[in-house]
């Protein structure tokens, strides 16, 4: 029997609730802007945010400086793309192809040194009070991309807006930045803990226990009785007000028998499941493609629980190096097998299904690595200059944005910082991303501090 303990669960634990945090006072509508500023040509229909956590290094990658002495260029070679002028590296050949459909900003720059306010930033578009590993997850900081697109831009009734997984992310401690903070507990994302690579991956909070139809949980009546009678709690707790809310969207989702399916990996044919790599996180980026095509309009993949550590076949992009040994092993062997594999794959099956013009895949981490190696054979934290990939969803395709100078290590032109994507993003979907909002303190905020980048725009 569906119990009320079970659709709390699937409410708020199960589904909505990535982190065990107590809900702020509901915040006051969005105000509009001066001048009859209002909602913008929409071009994006979604957003597959992909999360490098961990700091992948851009001159690694895709901001290669190959005229650069040893210390500075590292192993790889750049190679040419099917992009005139624009070259990455040599472990990406499989991306190689793909690049006419793919803008690179180069230039992209903040302060934060630590991963977790660097992450709390790059998960937000908002510079963290503090560059302070210690930073705590609390509902006083700004909401995360997805959760703001839910406030203003919701997907259609039966279909979450903002879906997130498989991991929460920490370092130490929970990055901040990963569920709506101080919007309320209502536009948390649709939380997912659970491997898509596995052979049993399923939602069991999604399925209808025996002898419940759509139709029976559609029964107001029959609801209340499966739910037991608590009127007077949900009158007096605001906590519970809450969770209420986040039970009727998910008895709404209950319902939906094409988001169900969305969750239904084995329904792909196995050449497809294959392409995208039998990893966490090709599974995860299949299952992104499948959510997008049933109208979720903002989904969160991370590519690992943590920074990474002393692993070369497991973690992120933390590539100090591994006490002597090159950081490149874990370059090699795993970080960029992984995403020459996986990252090609979505872009071309978004483009051959007709979803990639108004799908943005962001492929994005928290900072770049800096340009000198260290003595022990790897590259340092580096937020002064790093690459972020955009492709798709109203973006130009074999692009590139702004020059860094000559070994990688800050902008030379056309500098970007995190708020300036959030903007962009916002903007891409139709939402104005100077709107105001208010935090639980009511102070009026916008929702993007930066400029739209009009010059990657199609």
């Amino acid at each position: 029997m569906l119990t009320r303990r079970s659709l709390l669960q699937i409410g708020a634990a199960g589904v909505f609730g990535a982190l065990p945090l107590a809900p702020s006072a509901t915040p006051s509508p969005p105000t509009p802007l001066p001048g009859g500023q209002g909602r913008r040509r929409r071009r994006a229909k979604s957003v597959i945010f992909l999360h490098q956590y961990g700091g992948p290094s851009h001159l690694d990658t895709f901001d290669m400086k190959p005229a650069t002495p040893p210390e500075f260029r590292g192993i790889y070679r750049p190679i040419q793309t099917s992009a005139p002028g624009i070259q990455i590296c040599e472990k990406l050949a499989r991306l190689a192809p793909h690049m006419d459909k793919v803008t690179l900003i180069r230039t992209v720059r903040h302060e934060m040194r630590n991963h977790n306010s660097a992450g709390y930033y790059s998960l937000t578009g908002y510079a963290p009070p503090t560059d302070d590993q210690r930073l705590r997850d609390s509902r006083e900081l700004f909401p995360a991309y997805g959760s703001v697109v839910d406030r203003f831009g919701p997907a259609e009734s039966g279909t979450p807006t903002f879906v997130s997984y498989p991991y929460v992310i920490a370092d130490g401690s929970i990055t901040p930045g990963q569920h709506a903070s101080f919007l309320g507990q209502t536009y948390d994302p649709f939380f997912i803990q659970q491997d898509p690579n596995s052979d049993d991956f399923r939602l069991p909070e999604l399925s209808l226990p025996a002898g419940v139809t759509a139709e029976r949980l559609q029964n107001r009546r029959a609801v209340m009785n499966l739910i037991d009678r608590s009127t007077e709690i949900l009158e007096i707790s605001a906590r519970a007000r809450g969770i209420d809310a986040l039970t009727q969207r998910a008895m709404t989702m209950l319902t939906s028998r094409h988001f169900r399916q969305a969750f239904d990996l084995s329904s792909e044919p196995l050449s497809m499941r294959e392409r995208y790599g039998r990893t966490t996180y090709g599974q995860g980026c299949l299952l992104a493609r499948r959510l997008v095509e049933v109208g979720v309009k903002f989904v969160t993949v991370y590519f690992a629980a943590s920074i990474g550590g002393q692993s070369k076949v497991s973690g992120g992009w933390d590539t100090h190096g591994f006490n002597n040994v090159p950081m490149y092993p874990i370059l090699n062997d795993y970080l960029l097998p992984i995403t020459d594999q996986t990252l090609p794959t979505l872009i071309e099956d978004l483009h051959v299904r007709g979803l990639l013009d108004d799908t943005l895949v962001v492929w994005a981490g928290e900072f770049g690595r800096g340009p000198r190696i260290n003595n022990i054979a790897g590259r340092d934290h580096w937020p002064q200059c790093y690459t972020v990939l955009m492709a798709g969803g109203g973006v130009r395709g074999g692009h590139v944005h702004g020059v860094s100078d000559r070994v990688g290590a800050y902008p030379s032109r056309d500098a970007v910082r995190p708020e300036d994507l959030s903007a962009t993003m916002f903007h891409l979907l139709g939402i104005d991303p100077h709107a105001e909002v208010r935090d639980a303190l009511n102070r009026p905020l916008a929702l993007s501090t930066g400029s739209v980048i009009d010059g990657i725009l199609r």
